[in-house]
């Protein structure tokens, strides 16, 4: 199995595939379909595009500010910014959306070249992030992939190639004692175990 937090190359090659898939999704979609609700409660099909537009922004932001030697945090202006942005431009006419989707997906593919290119200087640099710059193309995968699903269009989790979930399965699982409550963990740890069932009342807050 890959760790594609260790592995920038793979995970560049993967995620440059995914928004790829998620830009074919996207192309057809018009001023109707981006108003439509999404699987993300409170966010329309506009949201979550707007929303991996700015978080393409934001892993931009962190590789060239490393290339010049700083460690920036992916909002300048923290959360508030981010909420703030995904609400201003979730309204805007679908041609609006995509075309800002594929003009900071292309940004961050230029970012994630020329890093790749200059051997990743400073790349151990976090900006409070929680992960260093090396790992950004692993984490924008994720967004790539998890939200393309959150959609709720063509894409869905059969559709995530399996080098990715090789990777995140093992990642995502071991935040799940987290996200369980009380008795489901023991449950979960039980069924683990081989000493119980899956029991489908089980809920587990979101990821992300």
């Amino acid at each position: 199995m890959s760790d594609l937090d260790q592995e920038a190359d793979l995970a560049i090659d993967l995620c440059l595939a995914a928004e790829e898939r998620l830009e074919a999704t996207a192309a057809a979609l018009d001023d109707e379909d981006v108003r439509a609700p999404s699987l993300l409660p409170g966010w329309s099909v506009g949201h979550v595009l707007t929303h991996l537009a700015r978080n393409a922004d934001g892993h931009a932001r962190r590789v060239r500010g490393a290339l010049d030697g700083t460690g920036l945090a992916k909002y300048a202006g923290g959360e508030e910014q981010r909420a703030g942005e995904i609400e201003d431009g979730s309204g805007r006419p679908a041609a609006e959306i995509l075309a800002d989707l594929r003009s900071s997906q292309e940004a961050l593919r230029d970012a994630f070249v020329e890093a790749q290119t200059q051997g990743w200087p400073y790349g151990y640099l976090t900006g409070g992030e929680g992960y260093p710059v090396t790992a950004c193309p692993a984490h924008r995968l994720r967004e790539v992939e998890m939200h393309h699903v959150d959609l709720g269009l063509s894409y869905t989790a059969a559709d995530w190639p399996q080098e990715y979930v090789a990777w995140d399965l093992g990642v995502l699982l071991a935040t799940l004692p987290e996200r369980l409550d009380g008795e489901d963990r023991q449950m979960l740890m039980a069924w683990v175990a081989g000493r119980g069932p899956v029991d489908p009342a089980w809920s587990a807050d979101p990821w992300g």
